[in-house]
């Protein structure tokens, strides 16, 4: 059995995500204050320097209290906005190729579960593992209820992940210096759409490096 597992924001598309994900939504649903807290949350993360505590700070300040119903519409229009412009041909061709062979395709994103498993569903994955985001009484809470899945965290997945298939082998793709740590775990290791400086450290590692955007 092999198990191809792929980062999304750089890897996939072209770009982040979480970002233009959050900003579709401010366009669609204004918000007094959005700005302030926003501001204060950036300000912050200077100092903390924990992604995972931004990450859910900009979703409380923008989308806090939303429905299920609301967040599902915004997430399809979305995802299905996403196109040439943000998805990498090569990616989708990697895809592909593993898809054909009869591997199981495994989506690992720091990025959060409003929106990655639509994106993993559209792009025929088989499993989405990503960070979660809390509900309460129906409504969008915003805090973390996982670990940002990102560096050590993404690390710990792939061997949850190598637990649970034990004699798999197991490929992956990611983009960045985080990435190195679950890459560094895995049977073939792959840096993707990587400047100088990555490239370099991937070689020294012995990983393979590929360009899959036409950026």
């Amino acid at each position: 059995m092999r198990i191809a597992v792929f980062d999304l924001d750089g890897t996939i598309t072209s770009g982040d995500s979480f970002l233009p994900y959050l900003q579709g939504w401010r366009r669609r649903h204004r918000r007094a204050g959005f700005l302030r807290r926003a501001l204060a949350a950036l300000l912050r993360y200077p100092f903390a320097r924990d992604r995972g505590r931004l990450k859910s700070e900009l979703i409380q300040a923008g989308m806090a209290g939303a429905t299920r119903d609301e967040v599902r519409t915004w997430t399809a229009e979305f995802v299905r906005g996403l196109d040439d412009e943000e998805l990498c041909p090569g990616a989708l061709a990697a895809i592909a190729r593993h898809r054909a062979a009869g591997d199981r395709l495994v989506l690992l994103s720091a990025s959060v579960d409003l929106y990655v498993p639509d994106i993993g569903r559209r792009l025929g994955f088989d499993e989405t593992i990503c960070t979660e985001v809390a509900w309460r009484d129906g409504r969008l809470d915003g805090s973390l209820l996982t670990e940002n899945r990102r560096a050590a965290e993404k690390r710990r997945c792939v061997e949850a992940l190598r637990a649970r298939h034990p004699g798999a082998r197991l490929t992956a793709y990611g983009n960045a210096r985080s990435d190195l740590e679950h890459l560094a775990i895995v049977d073939e290791p792959v840096v993707v759409n990587a400047g100088p400086a990555l490239r370099a450290e991937a070689s020294r590692r012995g990983f393979r490096v590929a360009d899959w955007c036409n950026k």
